[in-house]
């Protein structure tokens, strides 16, 4: 683990540079992981992001794709197109979340 400064907000973060500490992400910081992997955030994003952050604070863990799929209503066509690639994966590090388990 290390720590590294992101928009002026030190936090530490992985090897992957996801945080590690999850209480350390703020609002003004999510849109300064989103460009580090380059998205520009939407209302959409802010809304899988807010609920990100109210699952994994109830549940314990970061939700996985199906359930934010069928948690939230978003087909998961949807969220590739709004976090392209390993969208599980790039929602999880702009939310400042672990990586949700099974995601390599």
């Amino acid at each position: 683990m290390s720590t590294t400064t992101i928009a002026g907000h030190e936090v530490d973060v992985n090897e992957e540079g996801f945080l590690t500490r999850p209480d350390q992400w703020s609002e003004e910081l999510a849109p300064e992981l989103a460009a580090l992997i380059g998205l520009d955030l939407t209302d959409k994003h802010w809304e899988l992001i807010r609920f990100l952050r109210t699952d994994h604070a109830a549940m314990g863990e970061t939700p996985t794709l199906r359930r934010v799929s069928t948690q939230t209503g978003a087909p998961v066509k949807e969220l590739f197109a709004l976090f392209p690639g390993k969208p599980a994966k790039k929602m999880a590090y702009v939310s400042g979340l672990p990586k949700p388990k099974g995601c390599v």
